[in-house]
């Protein structure tokens, strides 16, 4: 199967004020396409504000037909067309990245080769997703993550990250003063139980941040997820599992496909990069959605 037949069109969706290369990695990819696949549609979308990416992703899934919508982008950019297409309900629409951000975890972890080569190819095949629910009853939200979830030290880093600038300089100065003032979290679970952790981290790949090997043997399309958890704990200790993941790894780590927990006081958390907030007393629950994204790489 060629690009043709997989898809029978192609959205690409892009900010065009981005700081990196994602205008002209974009505008590349089109150029290659149109040579390399003539006969296929494709579509320059660029953003104009902060999630606009998600509102341009569904309007594109919910369309019908069998879009292949490709944000250029890093993970946070990534997680939005994700959320974008899932909520649209389209089963054919297909997503994929192109790496333009800071970390590009996703990409990186299961990338086989460049990009349009992917498309000509036009082989289609699922991977998991993260879905997590927050709140209960018709007030409910539900978000779809592609490579992880966060609580504690990953989405209070973030925070600082997108305050003080990226960039290798600037991301150890934020990172350092993040983690001198770092406070633990408590959560309860759905058994009643309270537990006080100074990170909680739901993944569907094995790596993040560049660096770090989170576990052994997971992969995205294994019908679960890992969870990693570093409990309340003095701050040399925190350190050492950052150095022991960068260095050999955290090992193997415990599975599951279903997580659910209360939070007791405001909490932020991450999703692929992109922080939200929580508030006291949200019921979350974070489920694996099995095959439920169709991509290439």
């Amino acid at each position: 199967m060629t690009g043709t037949e997989a898809f029978d069109r192609v959205v690409v969706i892009f900010n065009p004020n981005s700081t990196g290369r994602a205008p002209e990695l974009a505008e590349e990819l089109r150029a290659e396409l149109a040579d390399r696949l003539p006969d296929l549609p494709v579509t320059m979308s660029p953003t104009q504000h902060a999630g606009h990416g998600r509102d341009l992703a569904r309007e594109a899934a919910a369309a019908g037909g069998r879009p292949l919508i490709v944000s250029v982008s890093g993970d946070g950019g990534y997680n939005e067309v994700v959320d974008g297409a899932m909520l649209a309900g389209n089963p054919d629409v297909v997503c994929a990245v192109m790496a333009a951000g800071n970390a590009n975890d996703h990409r990186r972890t299961i990338r086989e080769r460049p990009l349009a080569d992917a498309v000509v190819a036009g082989e289609v095949y699922r991977i998991d997703l993260l879905r997590m629910t927050i709140g209960t009853g018709p007030d409910a939200r539900t978000h779809y993550a592609h490579s992880y979830i966060g609580l504690g030290l990953t989405p209070v880093v973030a925070v600082d990250l997108e305050k003080g600038g990226k960039g290798s300089f600037r991301e150890i100065v934020s990172v350092v003063r993040t983690f001198a003032r770092f406070r633990p979290f408590t959560i309860e679970l759905e058994d009643g139980s309270r537990r006080s952790v100074d990170s909680l981290l739901f993944a569907n790949i094995s790596e993040m941040a560049k660096f770090a090997t989170l576990s052994d043997g997971g992969r995205p399309d294994d019908g679960r997820f890992e969870v990693i958890t570093v409990p309340h704990t003095a701050k040399w200790r925190i350190l050492g599992v950052a150095i022991r993941a960068a260095t050999r790894g955290l090992g193997p780590q415990p599975t599951a496909t279903r997580y659910g927990f209360t939070t007791l006081k405001p909490t932020p958390m991450q999703l692929d990069g992109e922080v939200i907030a929580l508030d006291p007393g949200t019921p979350v629950c974070v489920e694996v959605a099995p095959r439920a994204l169709a991509t290439i790489s």
